[in-house]
């Protein structure tokens, strides 16, 4: 029979199973929260980025050139009707987007981290034909 000292152990060691069982079901449910908002980050700095690179001018002159007014208003337009917010940077020939998205924990809220922010970056750029 368990001494009176030996009471209580293992509601000490379940509870500290059950406590290690939600973090890691935490780290995995969120940790996918924050790759799919670093995939779609990344979606939509490197599709803002090629509607930007589209806007291509001295074409007549036999030139091809970023219209950087263009370029610049043609991302901007992008994001904001995704609803996602970025850097635009415009070159002559190059088109630099950064994104940068802000998610939610779900579990790993209970362990004081409430969000996490994703950044990514994506450059297009006019090539020879």
């Amino acid at each position: 029979m368990a001494s009176e000292r030996d009471r209580g152990v293992v509601t000490a060691f379940v509870l500290g199973l059950a406590m290690c069982f939600m973090v890691t079901a935490g780290m995995a449910v969120d940790g996918g929260r924050i790759v799919a908002a670093r995939v779609e980050a990344a979606d939509h700095a490197e599709n803002a980025a090629r509607v930007g690179a589209q806007q291509v001018t001295l074409l007549r002159l036999g030139w091809r050139l970023l219209d950087p007014v263009k370029a610049k208003r043609a991302a901007e337009e992008y994001l904001s009707q995704h609803g996602v917010n970025g850097q635009i940077t415009v070159g002559l020939r190059t088109v630099t987007v950064t994104v940068r998205l802000t998610q939610q924990m779900t579990l790993l809220r209970l362990a004081g981290i409430s969000s996490r922010t994703v950044t990514a970056t994506r450059t297009a750029e006019l090539v020879e034909s």
